[in-house]
């Protein structure tokens, strides 16, 4: 299945050959997301890092629901890792998603 426009949703508009973008220069760019491939894994637990280069995101999942424990072992199961660019406009787009969380559910 894919997914087309500039938020994912299918608009059924032709992507534009090489030939057509000086037709199109001040047009939006249409983007495209294949989804064929898109697993999906649950995280209640994420833990950041970053060097110069890069910044490396580890989700995992904590099991553990009894309070008072000294020791609690958090599966990691997923590493993304993002070039400080994306990871600017990843934070920029949660932002944005939790404002619109608040407004409708309160904080």
């Amino acid at each position: 299945m894919k997914q087309t426009g500039p938020t994912g949703n299918s608009t059924g508009s032709p992507v534009p050959n090489p030939s057509q973008s000086t037709q199109l220069a001040g047009a939006a760019p249409t983007v495209q997301f294949d989804v064929s491939n898109l697993q999906s894994s649950y995280a209640n637990v994420c833990n950041v890092s970053s060097t110069r280069e890069e910044v490396v995101l580890a989700f995992g999942v904590n099991n553990v629901w009894e309070r008072g424990q000294t020791n609690i072992q958090v599966q990691l199961t997923n590493r993304i890792v993002l070039n400080p660019f994306t990871a600017k406009r990843l934070a920029n787009m949660l932002t944005c998603v939790v404002t619109e969380y608040e407004a409708r559910f309160g904080t």
